[in-house]
């Protein structure tokens, strides 16, 4: 689903050990940003569909599929979260950017965080949109979402179950990810369904960072060591991250910026473009803390 990028664009392909990992690249001037997309059914195309174009203008920008993702696939191998940091560092290393500035969603916003906290050199700027690895549940919620990690048979069939059909995938979407429907709704659903027929279902690091008592994936303790200027995005009505935690989340990291999107769901990037891509770049331009 990359041809269709309005925009011109290059396709890469970094050789790991566990297989190939695509990178799309777009802009040839200034500084550059890596955009860290969801976990599950999810692409770099399919998450930043509308910023690569907003900021390939102004940016290098730098948008990995994760592992079994997108165009990394084959991949031989376990992509939980230090796999998916290491991934980062990898992006940063092939093509020589010492440090960048990240954009992350869900599951890439809590790499995103994490990749501030163990390499804060490397990151000069922080956005995390509806980040993950800043949430915990009830215990007895917390058991049953173990336990469906844990048994192979439930985490492959109750995402095909979300995505199985297109009325299926419709419902899901209208449910999960948004609050209000954005213009190109049709396309998402017809991006999510490819993405899903090629074998998309939730991720390793879904699966690995939540543990049998507590979260294995949680930033929040160390997450006053981040030291980058950054912001946070939350949508009020998203109900895969509680606006809550990301509220908490902003006050323990020094300086951070904090904005809570009205009637928005978890998947603010597809849902509100118009609204979310001019703050996002302005945040990115401005060189004042």
């Amino acid at each position: 689903m990359i041809d269709d990028l309005d925009l011109e664009h290059t396709v890469h392909h970094l050789d790991c050990a566990e297989g190939r990992l695509r990178v799309i690249t777009a802009g040839d001037t200034g500084p550059p940003v890596v955009l860290l997309s969801g976990g599950g059914t999810d692409s770099a195309t399919l998450s930043w569909r509308h910023l690569i174009p907003a900021l390939a203008p102004t940016f290098r920008v730098f948008a990995p599929d994760w592992p079994k993702q997108g165009g990394s696939r084959p991949w031989d191998g376990l992509a939980d979260h230090d796999r998916l940091v290491r991934c980062v560092t990898e992006v940063l290393d092939h093509f020589e950017l010492a440090e960048a500035a990240f954009v992350g969603l869900s599951q890439g916003g809590a790499v995103a965080l994490a990749y501030a906290i163990e390499q804060p050199g490397r990151v000069s700027r922080l956005v995390a949109l509806a980040p993950g690895g800043i949430i915990d549940f009830p215990p007895v919620v917390h058991q049953l979402l173990w336990l469906t990690a844990k048994i192979p048979f439930l985490n492959r069939t109750l995402p095909s179950l979300m995505a199985g059909s297109r009325p299926q995938t419709v419902a899901f979407a209208r449910r999960g990810l948004f609050a209000a429907l954005p213009a190109d709704f049709e396309q998402v659903v017809d991006e999510i369904m490819a993405e899903s027929a090629a074998g998309s279902s939730s991720s390793d690091w879904q699966n690995t960072s939540i543990g049998p008592l507590r979260m294995r994936v949680d930033l929040r303790p160390r997450l006053p060591e981040i030291n980058c200027p950054t912001l946070f995005l939350q949508g009020d009505s998203d109900i895969g991250i509680r606006p809550r935690f990301t509220i908490e989340a902003a006050r323990l990291v020094p300086g951070a910026k904090i904005v809570i999107l009205e009637n928005t769901g978890h998947w603010i990037s597809r849902q509100s473009p118009d609204l979310v891509n001019p703050m996002i770049k302005d945040f990115l331009s401005d060189s004042a803390p």
